[in-house]
Order: C-alpha cells, then sequence, then structure tokens
C-alpha cells in the first residue's frame, strides 16, 4: 500500500522489481520534498510558489538534458533518462501543490476532479511508463484508481485538512446535504453529516471498482502490488463505514488484520 505521508506511491513495496526501487524512490523523493514546500513549515504562500517554481525549472533543464547540480534533481534526471519517462506528470504534481497553497476550497466535484488529475493520476501514469505499459485502457483505469485513492485520503483527512484551513468536500455537496463548515468544526458528526459522507464514500467506491480491471492486464508483481492497493482502498472505506462515518474522533486506517483481509480478497479477484 502507498506510504504515509505521500499516499499515493507504493514505494518499498516487496512487490516491487528491486530494478525499479530506485528509480520509484526518486520520483517519491521529488513528489515528497515538493509536497512538504506547499506543506510544511511556516513560509509565507509567495516563497512557497516561488520555491515550487524553482522546481519546474529544475524539471524543465532534466527535460532539456541538463544534469542537474542539485543531487535529488540529479538522481531523477538519471532515472528519468534511463527510463526515458516524460516530465509533463512531474509538473502536473507541481501544478497541483501550487494549487494547494492557494486553494482552500473546491465548488464542484468536477473543480475536485480536476485537482486529482494533477494531484494523483500523474503517480500511476508514472508507474506504467516504468513498467512499458502505457495504452488508453490502462491509463483510463489507472487514473480511476488513482483518483479514488486521493479521494479516499481526503475522506480520511477531513479532520486534519480543516486544521489547516481546508476542505476538499465539494461545496455543492455540502449544501445539497444541509452541513456547514461551522458542523465540520464542531466536529461530532450528525445525521446530515453521515449522509454526506456515505455518498461519497460510495462515489469513491464506484470510481475504485471502475479502475480495478486494470489488474487483469498487469501480469506479476504490479498486478499483485496493484490488487492489494485496489483492496487496501476499499478497506479504507469500510473502516469509515464502520465508524459510522465518524471521521473527526479517529482517522481510519488500516490495522494488521485487515492485511490478511486484503491479501484474501485480492487472491480472489
Amino acid at each position: 500500500m502507498p506510504v504515509e505521508h505521500y499516499e499515493n506511491f507504493p514505494v518499498a513495496s516487496i512487490l516491487m522489481p528491486r530494478r525499479l526501487a530506485p528509480a520509484v524512490e526518486a520520483i517519491y523523493a521529488f513528489a515528497r520534498s515538493a509536497d512538504d514546500i506547499a506543506d510544511e513549515g511556516d513560509a509565507a504562500p509567495a516563497e512557497r510558489l516561488a520555491a515550487l517554481a524553482r522546481y519546474g525549472e529544475q524539471l524543465d533543464g532534466i527535460g532539456r538534458g541538463v544534469v542537474p547540480a542539485d543531487p535529488m534533481f540529479a538522481r531523477l534526471g538519471r532515472v528519468v533518462a534511463q527510463f526515458r519517462l516524460p516530465v509533463g506528470p512531474m509538473h502536473d504534481l507541481l501544478s497541483a501543490f501550487s494549487q494547494d497553497v492557494v486553494t482552500t476550497r473546491y465548488p464542484d466535484y468536477s473543480a475536485l476532479l480536476d485537482y486529482c488529475r494533477r494531484s494523483a493520476n500523474p503517480v500511476g501514469r508514472l508507474m506504467l511508463e516504468l513498467y512499458e505499459a502505457v495504452d488508453e485502457p490502462n491509463l483510463r483505469d489507472s487514473d480511476a484508481i488513482c483518483t479514488a485513492l486521493q479521494l479516499i485520503n481526503f475522506w480520511q483527512d477531513v479532520a486534519i485538512d480543516l486544521a489547516k484551513g481546508r476542505i476538499y468536500l465539494p461545496q455543492e455537496d455540502l449544501e445539497r446535504h444541509g452541513v456547514t463548515e461551522a458542523d465540520l468544526a464542531a466536529g461530532p458528526a450528525t445525521p446530515a453529516w453521515r449522509a454526506l459522507m456515505r455518498f461519497e464514500v460510495e462515489r469513491a467506491r464506484a470510481l475504485m471498482l471502475a479502475g480495478a480491471p486494470l489488474v487483469h492486464r498487469l501480469p506479476g508483481r504490479i498486478g499483485w502490488e496493484l490488487r492489494l492497493i485496489v483492496q487496501g482502498g476499499l478497506r479504507i472505506l469500510e473502516a469509515i463505514e464502520r465508524a459510522d462515518y465518524d471521521v473527526f474522533g479517529r482517522r481510519p486506517t488500516l490495522q494488521p488484520s485487515d492485511w490478511f483481509v486484503m491479501g484474501w480478497r485480492a487472491l480472489r479477484m
């Protein structure tokens, strides 16, 4: 399953071929450090955006074949050259991180999907590049899985994001279900909140299941890794349901016992 902090990267999985581990680690280091620029510390928004812009300039140099002086970007440049990776998905990640600096609300689901297209989907696309499995059906299903994972992460972290001043729940959904920002700040789950989260959980589950056929088209280790990713995401949705949609008191996470369930379900996919 994806690791803590930047949750869309399957880093250090025992199922990952060792030959690909350095490449995934290099991409992860780039994404994590850029995410930290957007989220961590007490820098002003203008400083964060300027730092992310400098990351973009480094990517542009890598795209032109320039060898960066910065060790992290030098390692990333070697990976891009070795695997002939496009830098466009990495620019998309930077775009999403920059958006996090200045955007704290999403008016509707389409706006949230556009954010996910840049914050989550590039990860799956880069993995398909590494596994030499890029085609239209695979890209479509990978995007569905990655967007679902991002949505699941949002539903897990409503309280955490609110503390940062962000609400990823679409404003139109809040209004439709009669949930206000004051209700979110108050914390305890209300009937209206549970109805809203039930809707969002089902939406994420449907998206995950729509992308799940990808596991049957990717052979070997990547297919098994993806089965566990899919089942892990679905299991977290079940954890939200078991908590009666109350994500304020305790963040729903995977427990050791969940891995047995995930493994069994992965075998049966």
